[in-house]
């Protein structure tokens, strides 16, 4: 089966064939090109869906992926991640095994073609040209041989003419030998260019145009060998990528594997948890008996005549508000006060971690100068050690002020630590309670609203409750007898008291301690006769006086 014989007429088509050969070709890359475009936009756009889900840094959906559910989400956009770019790669490999191959092998396939069919062209010119020397050697011959008759009818006619001279019988005879040469040469010609183009003709058909067919006919073949290739290898490069993205997808099933509701229950309680016990019970108080009403430890009572509904605090301290009430007024107190207890231990905590990060990181920049600084010692020429000496002492003053920071911080998270295992009676009157006598219900404490971040909130209704306490708080302590000094103190740090019941102090300042820490981590402080309030034990440095201090509990059993 063979172009050069069974197509040896078939030229022209045979030329339309191989370009429509060519068309598929192109067609082809066409389409794997599209492709490519098409995996780089699906890639792009899975890298945009993960990067759009991903948790912001320093911000609370980080602080979220904590919880096993989330990790596996996370964990999955991570996935998604790695999948988009085995689709990358699909591209890539496109691109540079089948699309810029096939372009390469199209051009050639171009060229190679041109010069067969030239080559084709080039014969069928030859031949042409042969067969036009054949006709007109033809056509010159048949020419001759009529004049060579023509002329021998004359010289016939002339010579049986008696009337006609012998010279003009002789010119005529001459002329017909002439025309009659002329004609045998024209034959003899003819012969030989005849004798010619049957044997061009013959290489043509059976040698040159075979020749040239069969060479289109292996291009032809190997291109579409070459189509048959590309194909495999368009499945082979999507093949290659099945076990990458499979393990892409096993980690998705890995992570979701791994949710743990019990692990992310217990974060909830270590994320939302406040120290606090729940509230004792209330207990009874009879009205119908005459005799003088108290304020017992864990009751309100109405205290402002009839009808007059009242809030009192609940504990030991008359009149005392607790301070971790939290005022939407002004900055969040930097010992974290305004938190609940355990709250309060995670962020202390997390403050003495962050500090301690930047005492190293300082440390290691001080190391890093002194080893400089040796260098220029040994080396002079290389630098000049005096030059490292103002860094150096920065460094080291920055390092003494984080570890003062550190150590205040640390003193906080002991106070807290120290006093949250211990819960009493004391710490029911940490939690804020509040009621209102002679109302069909009892409100809700501070604690049992808390905003996302662990502090407090309260609502319209329960602010307004806080303003009448905080009013009749202040009527009663202005009543109240000013209690006397029972000893001296001295600030240690400055204390900014923003909260109701507290006063501000400056570091070193020296002010009268008017009630000892009860337990609760407050001392109550006056500075002159219109400023008292409670400042963090941890802040001060009490000293008593044992004979003002009996004094003060003699008149404390008294009254």
């Amino acid at each position: 089966m063979s172009w050069g014989t069974e197509l040896w007429d078939q030229f022209d088509n045979l030329e339309k064939h191989t370009q429509w050969g060519i068309d598929i070709l192109e067609k082809y890359i066409k389409f794997v090109k599209e492709r490519t475009e098409i995996e780089l936009s699906y890639a792009k756009q899975l890298r945009n869906l993960s990067k759009k889900y991903q948790p912001k840094k320093n911000s609370k959906e980080e602080e979220e992926y904590r919880y096993t559910a989330c990790k596996a989400f996370l964990s999955t956009l991570n996935e998604m991640n790695d999948y988009a770019g085995q689709h990358e790669v699909i591209s890539e490999n496109m691109t540079s095994q089948i699309t810029v191959e096939l372009a390469r092998y199209v051009q050639e396939l171009k060229q190679e073609r041109k010069s067969h069919f030239h080559d084709g062209r080039k014969a069928q010119q030859h031949i042409e040209t042969c067969w036009k020397q054949l006709e007109s050697s033809k056509r010159r011959f048949e020419r001759d041989c009529k004049e060579a008759d023509r002329a021998q009818q004359y010289f016939e006619k002339m010579d049986a003419d008696i009337n006609v001279t012998k010279a003009d019988v002789e010119k005529a005879r001459q002329q017909a030998q002439m025309r009659h040469q002329m004609a045998e040469d024209s034959k003899a010609d003819y012969s030989s260019i005849l004798q010619k183009f049957n044997h061009e003709q013959h290489e043509y058909y059976h040698t040159h145009i075979p020749n040239i067919f069969q060479k289109i006919q292996e291009m032809e073949e190997r291109r579409i060998v070459r189509i048959g290739e590309s194909v495999k290898t368009y499945a082979e490069l999507d093949r290659q990528v099945i076990p990458i993205i499979g393990k892409c997808l096993d980690g998705i099933v890995k992570a979701a594997e791994s949710i743990d509701p019990k692990n992310d229950s217990q974060l909830a309680i270590e994320a939302y948890k406040s120290g606090f016990e729940p509230p004792g019970d209330i207990e009874f108080e009879d009205y119908t008996q005459p005799m003088k009403r108290t304020v017992s430890d864990n009751s309100l009572s109405n205290s402002r005549g009839e009808g007059k509904s009242e809030l009192k605090f609940v504990g030991k301290s008359k009149g005392k508000l607790w301070p971790f009430i939290k005022k939407n007024k002004g900055a969040a107190p930097e010992d974290f006060s305004n938190l609940p207890p355990e709250q309060r231990r995670k962020k202390l905590q997390q403050k003495v971690d962050e500090l301690n990060k930047e005492i190293q990181k300082e440390m290691d920049q001080r190391d890093a100068i002194t080893k400089m600084k040796d260098v220029y010692l040994k080396n002079p020429q290389m630098g000049d050690p005096a030059s490292l000496d103002h860094k150096l002492a920065e460094v080291s003053q920055n390092i003494e002020k984080l570890r003062l920071e550190a150590q205040k911080f640390e003193a906080w998270l002991a106070e807290v630590e120290g006093r949250l295992p211990a819960r009493s009676e004391q710490a029911r009157r940490q939690s804020g309670m509040y009621d209102v006598q002679n109302a069909p219900a009892v409100n809700s404490c501070a604690q049992d609203r808390e905003s996302p971040d662990g502090s407090y909130t309260e609502e319209r209704s329960q602010e307004s409750e806080v303003k009448v306490l905080a009013t009749d708080f202040d009527d009663e302590f202005d009543d109240e007898e000013s209690l006397p000094a029972i000893g001296t103190c001295k600030a240690l740090y400055t204390f900014e008291g923003q909260n109701e019941g507290t006063i501000s102090v400056v570091e070193g300042e020296t002010l009268y301690v008017i009630e000892e820490d009860k337990g609760d981590g407050w001392t109550r402080i006056r500075r002159n006769e219109d400023e008292e309030g409670y400042v963090p034990t941890s802040y001060v440095e009490v000293y008593l006086d044992k004979n003002a201090k009996e004094s003060s509990l003699r008149s404390q059993r008294t009254s």
